[in-house]
């Protein structure tokens, strides 16, 4: 249970560290208690698209990963914040990510401080 918070605070502050440095990645609230909230359920549903669908795009993209010696994970990633923003869309979280390339860079900033972040946070059971 404690290794699913602490990745989801390593989350929430990635997202939030994405959102402060790309003008095209918004997360609204009407205050700052709710942007949290809504900051932390965005981290969630991420989470979940990560731990759902991330994958079973890997799986099916191998050759793919193989072809590009990696490179291919900053397109997935970026689908996966895009799609982490359709789906807060549906929910009614006012979290949104305006175009591929501010995904791609956005998933590129999460991935850096995501990792930074379980490196330096506590993660045993």
């Amino acid at each position: 249970m404690k290794n699913f918070v602490v990745k989801t605070i390593a989350n929430a502050g990635a997202l939030a560290v994405a959102i402060w440095l790309l003008q095209d990645i918004t997360l609204t609230g009407d205050d700052t208690g709710r942007e949290v909230l809504t900051l932390l359920l965005v981290a969630l549903l991420f989470g979940l698209v990560n731990f759902i669908v991330k994958p079973v795009v890997k799986l099916l993209t191998l050759p793919l990963f193989v072809l590009t010696l990696g490179l291919l994970t900053l397109v997935v990633n970026a689908l996966m914040l895009m799609l982490t923003s359709w789906l807060a869309g549906g929910v009614d979280l006012n979290f949104h990510v305006d175009g591929f390339w501010t995904a791609v860079l956005g998933g590129l900033i999460i991935s850096v401080v995501s990792w930074a972040l379980n490196v330096v946070l506590p993660d045993e059971d």
